[in-house]
């Protein structure tokens, strides 16, 4: 039955898309209607004086603009156990958790078997025209998907991230079937007790199933890394388990993990050994790595904007030839948009807005000199539509959606890209509260983005890349000033740290910043060179926080809160100071 019910067929999902969109402004008034009918009950609808009302002016009338902290103590009676109609009439089945990397600090958010749907449908739209570009039959996906850890609230629901909840549900692997999407791994791999060794065996399952494989695909791009710079280190290993049928056992230590990827060993197999070491030794500097292992994989898949952005080059060196193509736009409050237009390179990605998936408003943003970040120098007017949107305009996104939040600030800021039919394509611009500031500078995180990659340009001339990069806004001497954390692939000269301290500087052109630069009301930029794997530290750090795998992004500004991140970064580093304005 379940097999009957994920019957794919692209053109007919496609088909069901152009029409949803064709009169969005419709479709969001059903939707919002769905969302106040089925939820007309709930307290927190009845204490701010909806009455039963659905269309949008009273819903707006009634309803302000919150921001998780308004919706925190009502979530927080529902992890205690409070099965009364809080948020939604229904109750909310468990709790999925942010992944605490933005804030340092993990969000309860309720989730329910809409959301399920939700998920199934703009996985289900953008495979469609994924597909319809770059076609797949019969074949797997080698994903590097992790679930992660999971407990139980005070009140008895489960807690756990917005990923693992859709993993465990009973329509994710019908429908990852369906969409040729099947992964590599078993359960057992996906849902292992640690991270490295889940890690270790996606890749040998990922080899033992090498002409199957037709997509390669994580959460996020950064996963997709992680995994092939692991690869580089242990492929050795990896093809002496395969020629002698024997799981490591120092590599693989959990019991149920090791049953289940030993069955698939099943006997030795030093041929698929060879063929693999053979690749990995005709390989020059891993270029190409994944169409080398897994050459009838048709792209490349993952999110890989915002702070994804700066692992697409690295990405872009281990797939070769191979389409890189950006995953759906979302976050663990609810899914916003398809990439239906999937040839598009991901640094230029736009992300059609499903219009029945929630209600969305978006909230006008301007900036005097016309940027698109700097939170504090944004004037905001009052929100609009899903269909009221400019063309080329920049908007903070707000959700109401089918699990409980009401006119929800999501904190992303996009820009309107332009229109498929009638309803918007986004471009991800970035978060609005991820901010270096010591005073009347305000840089956001592209900002950061952007003067790394300036300075990074120096580097490129050496043959040396950032691997990975932070920052930190540093007042515990006055005048403050900015810190760049850097992790590099290798060694660099003094020289060339001290020029690209100084590129660094100059690439801050936010009008605050450099007018208290030169009035020396900021101290000089601090460039900061980590030892080599200080970012898997990082990681480690909020794994033994039990922040997700799977959810993990580097946390690209680190405020004084974040101790221990930063007593991580401190430690072992080569410091350079910006030359830039003396």
């Amino acid at each position: 039955m379940l097999e009957k019910k994920c019957e794919f067929n692209g053109e007919e999902v496609i088909a069901e898309f152009e029409e949803l969109t064709r009169d969005a402004t419709a479709v969001q008034r059903e939707t919002l209607r769905r969302i106040l009918a089925d939820n007309a009950s709930a307290e927190y609808l009845q204490g701010l004086g909806v009455a039963g009302r659905t269309d949008p002016d009273s819903f707006r009338a009634c309803v302000p603009l919150a921001t998780h902290a308004d919706l925190e103590p009502y979530i927080a009676r529902i992890a205690d156990g409070d099965t009364s109609p809080v948020l939604t009439a229904t109750p909310v089945t468990s709790i999925s958790l942010s992944s605490g990397t933005t804030q340092g600090k993990r969000k309860y958010l309720p989730f329910n078997q809409e959301l399920v749907k939700s998920t199934m449908q703009i996985y289900r739209t953008s495979y469609a025209f994924r597909n319809r570009a770059f076609p797949v039959e019969d074949g797997k996906a080698l994903q590097f998907i992790y679930g992660s850890r999971q407990f139980t609230t005070k009140g008895g629901l489960t807690a756990t991230t917005a990923t693992t909840n859709v993993y465990r549900s009973e329509e994710f692997m019908p429908t990852m079937r369906a969409i040729q999407s099947q992964v590599c791994s078993p359960d057992a791999v996906i849902f292992g007790p640690d991270f490295t060794q889940s890690l270790y065996c996606h890749l040998l399952c990922g080899l033992l199933y090498a002409d199957e494989v037709r997509i390669v695909s994580a959460t996020f791009a950064h996963s997709v890394v992680l995994a092939f710079q692991t690869f580089e280190r242990v492929w050795e290993e990896l093809c002496a388990d395969i020629r002698h049928g024997v799981l490591s056992p120092t590599r693989v230590t959990a019991p149920a993990v090791r049953k289940a990827v030993s069955a698939l060993l099943a006997e030795p197999n030093p041929a698929l050994a060879d063929d693999v070491a053979r690749k990995c030794s005709a390989l020059s500097n891993w270029y190409g790595v994944i169409p080398a292992l897994f050459p009838n994989a048709r792209y490349v898949h993952g999110i890989m904007t915002g702070s994804m952005e700066h692992y697409v080059k690295k990405l872009r060196h281990y797939a070769g030839g191979l389409p890189l193509v950006a995953a759906e736009y979302g976050s663990s409050e609810g899914w916003v948009g398809a990439n239906v237009e999937p040839e598009t390179p991901p640094e230029s990605a736009t992300f059609t807005v499903l219009p029945n998936i929630a209600y969305f408003e978006f909230i006008p943003l301007t900036t005097s000199d016309g940027g698109a970040c700097a939170d504090a120098s944004y004037a905001e007017a009052e929100p609009v539509g899903l269909t009221e949107v400019t063309v080329g305009e920049h908007y903070e996104v707000v959700m109401t959606t089918f699990a409980g939040l009401y006119r929800y600030r999501l904190g992303d800021v996009v820009k309107v890209a332009g229109f498929h039919n009638s309803t918007p394509k986004l471009k991800f611009v970035c978060r609005r509260n991820l901010m270096l500031s010591i005073n009347i500078d305000k840089n956001s995180e592209l900002d950061l983005q952007l003067a790394v990659d300036c300075a990074a340009k120096i580097l490129a001339a050496e043959k040396l890349e950032v691997v990975d990069y932070s920052s930190h806004a540093d007042v515990s001497c006055d005048p403050g000033h900015y810190v760049i954390f850097w992790e590099l692939n290798a060694e660099a000269n003094d020289d060339v740290l001290q020029s690209c301290c100084d590129e660094l500087d100059r690439a801050f052109t936010d009008p605050g910043y450099v007018g208290s630069r030169k009035a020396r009301a900021i101290a000089p930029l601090e460039l900061r060179v980590l030892q080599r794997g200080t970012f898997q530290k990082v990681l480690s750090h909020y794994i033994s926080l039990g922040a997700p795998v799977s959810q993990f992004k580097s946390p690209r500004c680190i405020g004084r809160s974040n101790a221990g991140v930063l007593q991580i970064l401190s430690g072992n580093v080569k410091a350079f100071f910006s030359t830039a304005y003396d």
